[in-house]
């Protein structure tokens, strides 16, 4: 079959194309940016790309047009699409038709720590010889690709963002799980959604489509997740969290405070240890979830905590870049307060008393819009420095930031400006992270090449 793919530059839907050039079709696709480095994989896939959205570059013999979730009606592709009748879906119902009906799905879904649970799983199933294919919204560390065909099982990042256009519901509904995992749940995605009950009911989708022989593993420490379970659940069980702070099958005890030493439990018992590169307490709830939905999928616990050992976490999600002038840097992606704070807390917990310097860049609609700003400082009590970007208006003042504050900073809407303060400011042994789900203006990079360039 011939398929061109809209918006294919795109981790989603740069996964979907390769997807289904491992299938056997032939894959073409355009993008208003075609940039390294998924350019880079998809032409070595032998896919044709076309940068930009002329109508022209949507072939006229295409048997199928996936269209992704960023394009909306008067994108000059998609108008033609429409108008010539072509035969169009969207990325997620395109996966769960035509490729995971083929396959025992496990997916991940949650406000937070949806890519590193999923590449947690990926690699624990790897581990244990499964191979098992997977579509992860990041690059995890162990593999180095973000997609791969794999055998019977299928490990999915299950996203509560819309389908397309042309479909509001969330895109996990188009999944149909063997295994789901809930990891928390809050109010995000203000751009699709009213409120957090709208968002509760597409959850509550999702557990109408687990199977009464499938299994929903999910986080006790979460009541908004309690709400979902309480509308309906007609699969097995299986519960984590802290151990001593929850009432849960699948417990984790974090041994030391930055959480690079574990001990898990399972129903009272421990059965393992693990000691990692890893922090925080996002990341040890991260780790047990996916323990559990892998000893639903039949890898024995122990099994997991080896490949756990191994784990070498995900690019963007506090990867550590380098070090320059004796700062160390890191870039983490940031879209939520809640993601924030527990990122900066574990790393604090870390470096003990070295400062602490964060670049933010609120750049979500969410965030922009103003609908988390009572939480964005507390997020943000961690740093000993905080600079806030953004090239975008803000519905907000900064100054309501950082009038709550006990750190220093400014914001800034400049790059350059905002390097020559991080440069003025920052010395040796400090811990200086960039926070964006945005490419930042590349300012990574920027500052450990040491110039402005």
């Amino acid at each position: 079959m011939k398929l061109h793919i809209l918006g294919i530059c795109g981790t989603f839907m740069g996964g979907i194309a390769a997807l289904a050039r491992a299938d056997g079709h032939d894959v073409s696709g355009q993008d208003a940016n075609v940039y390294p480095p998924m350019s880079d994989q998809l032409e070595a896939l032998g896919i044709e790309l076309h940068e930009g959205y002329s109508g022209d570059a949507v072939p006229d013999d295409a048997d199928l047009v996936i269209i992704g979730n960023a394009l909306s009606r008067g994108n000059p592709a998609v108008e033609h699409v429409l108008n010539r009748r072509m035969n169009y879906t969207s990325g997620p119902r395109w996966l769960g038709d035509n490729y995971l009906i083929h396959r025992r799905v496990l997916a991940v879904a949650g406000t937070h720590g949806k890519t590193t649970t999923s590449s947690m799983l990926a690699w624990i199933l790897d581990h244990a010889g499964l191979e098992p294919g997977f579509l992860i919204g990041g690059v995890p560390n162990n593999f180095g690709i973000s997609a791969r065909s794999g055998g019977e099982w299928f490990i999915v990042e299950a996203d509560e963002y819309d389908t397309a256009f042309f479909d509001k519901r969330a895109k996990f509904v188009h999944y149909r799980p063997s295994v789901a995992i809930l990891n928390n749940l809050e109010f995000d995605h203000a751009d699709i959604y009213p409120d957090l009950a709208a968002i509760e009911t597409q959850f509550h989708y999702l557990l109408r489509t687990v199977p009464g022989n499938g299994s929903v593993v999910v986080n006790r420490h979460d009541p908004d997740l309690k709400r979902v379970l309480e509308r309906g659940c007609w699969s097995d069980r299986a519960g984590f969290g802290l151990h001593g702070e929850c009432d849960a099958e699948w417990q984790v005890r974090m041994d030391d405070p930055a959480g690079r030493a574990l001990t898990f439990f399972h129903r009272g018992e421990t059965f393992g240890c693990v000691e990692w590169t890893q922090t925080g307490r996002h990341n040890a709830l991260n780790a047990v979830a996916a323990t559990a939905a892998a000893a639903a999928a039949g890898v024995d616990p122990a099994a997991s905590l080896a490949a756990l050992s191994d784990f070498e976490g995900v690019k963007r999600r506090m990867e550590f870049l380098g070090e320059v002038g004796g700062v160390r840097i890191y870039d983490d992606f940031a879209h939520h307060p809640t993601a924030i704070r527990l990122t900066l807390e574990g790393l604090r917990r870390s470096i003990g008393s070295a400062r602490l310097l964060v670049a933010l860049e609120p750049a979500s609609n969410t965030m922009r819009e103003g609908h988390h700003l009572d939480q964005l400082a507390p997020a943000l009590a961690a740093a000993d420095y905080v600079a806030l970007y953004s090239s975008d208006t803000l519905d907000w003042d900064p100054g309501q930031v950082f009038d709550k504050l006990q750190a220093d900073g400014r914001f800034r809407s400049q790059i350059d400006n905002l390097i020559g303060d991080l440069r003025e400011y920052a010395r040796p042994g400090d811990h200086l992270v960039f926070m964006s789900n945005r490419g930042f203006g590349d300012i990574q990079r920027r500052f450990l090449g040491g110039g402005n360039d």
